[in-house]
């Protein structure tokens, strides 16, 4: 099994906006065969080294992490999240 974890820093991080984001990385639930598991978690912490939001996602292999990877849909949504200025940080794992 493959965890897939991203922090996102957004230049508009109003909660409005965090919601949208949220929403938006979570419309991809069921529409991505190779997507086994989502979950974003909007950040309550309050510190400067915070991030934003985190996604937590899984897949059953490291084939399947890539092929999410170029699925149109998560792509829109890379797509909308870079035009918005949004950093990341991603970590990949293998676990049991």
């Amino acid at each position: 099994m493959i965890k897939h974890i991203v922090f996102f820093k957004l230049e508009d991080n109003s909660d409005e906006h965090k919601n949208f984001v949220r929403e938006k990385i979570m419309s991809m639930k069921d529409k991505i065969d190779e997507l086994k598991q989502i979950e974003v978690g909007i950040n309550f912490a309050d510190e400067e080294r915070a991030y934003d939001l985190c996604l937590i996602s899984q897949f059953e292999s490291k084939g399947d992490l890539r092929a999410y990877a170029v699925h149109p849909l998560h792509v829109e949504v890379i797509k909308y999240l870079k035009s918005k200025n949004t950093i990341t940080k991603v970590v990949d794992y293998e676990c049991s």
